[in-house]
């Protein structure tokens, strides 16, 4: 019987010494801790929200100045276009120019030949002329010579003139 007792005594030692492992502080405690994750995860979340929030904002920022940029090339594009057109028409106006040009010239070297043919054709005319006319001088004068030597007269006036 001692050893009953004595085994009942080291079980009801070992009963007592033994406490419940989970009491209803470590229950209040765990609540607390639950309560304090979770109000640390909201704010964890909304600080990832307003990171977020900032991040589009940025984003949003430099999609405005993208499209600010893409707006200006397209200025610059369309300038580069009005340019283009204007270089266009100062080209086709100075072929314009160069064909009038080069249509005044040929109409004045033209008009040059011409006048020359002409002229030298007229100046030939005239040479012929006065090339008859001195031959038909010269027969006048054998004419006046002859009759010169049959008509003192007509000797006398030659030979005044020194035609004689």
């Amino acid at each position: 019987m001692k050893k009953w007792v004595f085994i009942l005594f080291v079980i009801s030692f070992d009963l007592q010494a033994k406490e419940v492992s989970f009491t209803q502080e470590d229950r209040e405690r765990l609540i607390r801790l639950e309560a304090t994750m979770k109000e640390f995860k909201e704010s964890v979340d909304k600080r990832f929200e307003q990171m977020d929030k900032r991040f589009e904002e940025f984003r949003d920022y430099v999609d405005k100045r993208f499209e600010q940029i893409d707006k200006r090339f397209e200025q610059i594009d369309k300038r580069f276009e009005q340019i283009d057109k204007r270089f266009e028409q100062m080209i086709s106006f100075l072929w314009i120019l160069s064909g009038i040009f080069v249509g005044i010239v040929a109409v004045t070297i033209g008009f040059a030949f011409w006048d020359r043919r002409t002229i030298i054709r007229r100046a030939k005319s005239e040479a012929v002329e006065e090339i008859e006319r001195s031959g038909k001088l010269k027969d006048l004068l054998n004419a006046f010579r002859e009759l010169g030597k049959k008509n003192p007269e007509v000797a006398e006036i030659l030979e005044k003139f020194g035609l004689l």
